[in-house]
């Protein structure tokens, strides 16, 4: 079990965005997220590293939507981090535009006997992570590295998302949480008791270091 480390910043995403670019710079294997906050550390990476060619990114959730569609987490990440370098590294996105079923079946076959160096988390207001959410039947999955469901908060589209077997495996953990409206998830996810009710509490169940980055405003709690 892990205590998780929190560093309140006035700038929390170009933090995370230098921990990005270290990964890259070292070859890693990083997860990628989706969110605003998300999007700020992406282009600070960008501006930090251009060469991520001995790096590899993946998801850990994915909306069930065309790649160029605006609430498509790569397509966050496309527009923040990819098209801003000038070299690429490999990327394994999940096919949000096919059958949520056959791309979870796909991403967890792909997934097989990777080790993941770097995950980075946001986090809901209702203490969700990746799409794993509270009260949903993902959460019971133990076999599989990834699955799909339907959303539990706006947009209501159908997620592909990494389980928790595939989320517990990481390396490192580091989460990004700004605002106000995250306040009191940060709190119970971070300081309060581990349970299903805040999927995000679940990953102190890791043995890996978790970062959380937060704001003045999130970590009001």
């Amino acid at each position: 079990m892990t205590n998780p480390n929190l560093y309140v910043l006035h700038t929390p995403a170009r933090a995370v965005g230098e921990l990005l670019a270290e990964a890259a710079r070292a070859g890693a294997t990083i997860v990628l997220t989706g969110g605003s906050s998300a999007g700020e550390a992406y282009e600070h990476a960008a501006a930090l590293e251009a060469d991520w060619t001995e790096a590899s990114v993946w998801w850990g959730d994915e909306r069930c939507v065309p790649p160029d569609d605006e609430r498509s987490n790569y397509g966050l990440a496309k527009r923040t981090l990819l098209d801003r370098i000038a070299d690429q590294p490999k990327v394994h996105r999940i096919r949000g535009e096919i059958d949520p079923a056959d791309a979870s079946g796909e991403y967890d076959k792909k997934l097989e006997g990777v080790s993941l160096d770097l995950l980075f988390l946001g986090l809901g207001p209702d203490g969700h992570v990746a799409s794993l959410f509270p009260g949903s039947p993902q959460l019971s999955e133990r076999e599989r590295l990834v699955t799909s469901g339907p959303a539990g908060l706006e947009p209501f589209v159908d997620r592909v998302t990494m389980t928790l077997p595939a989320l517990l495996s990481a390396k490192r953990i580091v989460f990004l949480a700004t605002g106000a409206a995250k306040a009191e998830a940060v709190e119970r996810a971070f300081r309060g008791e581990i349970t299903p009710d805040v999927p995000a509490s679940l990953l102190r169940e890791s043995d890996a270091p978790i970062d959380v980055y937060l704001d003045a405003a999130a970590s009001a709690g």
